[in-house]
């Protein structure tokens, strides 16, 4: 028989399961219900993601969830590419996103062929992501990621100071600059202390055989100034810590409906179009300080400290934390730079 202790031991036991039922249940002030406990699996995906994509290039993903619903958007070039169909199940994230199939024109050149849906599943541990892409009778595609933190309050750029002014462009030859890809056309060159790229592309997609030109120094936060010519209906753009583009087209270009010259391309649109006609000479001035960005195009601001998500599309990089080079696109149009002046920011506060 039970002693007297082990009745009230008993007892006890059981008024404490009722106790913990009643609240799963129920719940009451100061717990949540079982119905209210956040999926912290899910809420796991939620966030802006830097990728590396299987073939070495930059991606960008966001996920978002709102309401139940997910959404978001997975991209490398041109304009974001929305995701869709979402199913979350056993720790896992899957998705469909839009790609064209076929084989390079030429290479590092666009996929041809027909439009498909492709599967991909993802997964993630601590503020890493593994995103497989399934393509038939081929081995999957694996992208890799970093979650960003959040991006900083908005500096005071009254405080900012900045460094010494480094010429990146000597106006003489292509020291310090190199291709991104060394199996690209390379058609830079330097003449009448310009650097110039000549290429025979007059079309807008986004990719071609001649190659990107980056500086050999990567940099962190900093103020840009640099002159750009590109010839009417041209298209180029310059890449800040090889991240961030500003768009390089003339002030009547169609580009305006994709945010046009004065814009952190996909990223921010500028207040005005105080671009210039193609064939003139025009200048930019582009601070990015804190992942925020003030451009001053031919001497009106245009982007006033305002945040940037993340990396724009066709970047050299998408980790903006990280230093990164000045990169400048040579796989579009014809386009001519000269005076490229970087200040390095010191300290901001």
């Amino acid at each position: 028989m039970l002693s007297g202790l082990s009745y009230l031991m008993v007892f006890t036991k059981i008024v404490n399961f009722l106790r913990c039922l009643s609240l799963l249940i129920l719940g009451c002030p100061g717990n949540l219900s079982f119905a209210q406990q956040p999926d912290y699996k899910k809420q796991d995906f939620v966030g802006q993601w830097a990728l590396k994509m299987h073939n070495g290039s930059a991606g960008w993903l966001t996920l978002e969830r709102n309401a139940g619903e997910w959404s978001g958007q997975l991209w490398t070039v041109g304009e974001p590419k929305p995701i869709r169909n979402f199913n979350y199940a056993n720790g896992k994230l899957t998705f469909r996103r839009a790609l064209k199939i076929g084989l390079p024109a030429y290479p590092g050149g666009p996929y041809t062929g027909e439009r498909v849906m492709r599967d991909l599943e993802a997964t993630v541990k601590g503020d890493s992501i593994k995103i497989m892409m399934n393509v038939f009778g081929r081995q999957p595609f694996v992208h890799l990621g970093r979650r960003l933190p959040p991006i900083p309050e908005k500096p005071d750029l009254s405080k900012v100071k900045f460094g010494k002014p480094i010429r990146l462009f000597n106006g003489v030859d292509l020291t310090g600059w190199k291709l991104i890809n060394s199996r690209k056309i390379n058609g830079w060159k330097v003449k009448n202390g310009e650097l110039i790229n000549e290429t025979p592309k007059t079309t807008f997609d986004a990719f071609a055989p001649y190659g990107n030109l980056r500086t050999e120094r990567t940099f962190g936060d900093s103020k840009l100034t640099i002159e750009f010519n590109v010839p009417p209906g041209g298209n180029s753009g310059i890449y800040v810590r090889g991240a961030y583009e500003a768009q390089v087209v003339d002030r009547d270009s169609r580009m305006q409906g994709l945010q046009g010259v004065g814009a952190i391309f996909s990223r921010i649109k500028p207040t005005k179009n105080a671009g210039k006609p193609g064939g003139q000479w025009q200048s930019y001035e582009i601070t990015i300080v804190d992942r925020h960005a003030t451009v001053i195009l031919n001497g009106q601001k245009v982007i006033d400290n305002q945040p940037v998500i993340g990396n724009t599309n066709g970047a050299f990089q998408a980790d903006v934390t990280r230093p990164g080079p000045l990169h400048l696109q040579g796989d579009h149009t014809s386009v001519r730079y000269r005076n490229i002046v970087l200040y390095p920011v010191l300290t901001n506060n």
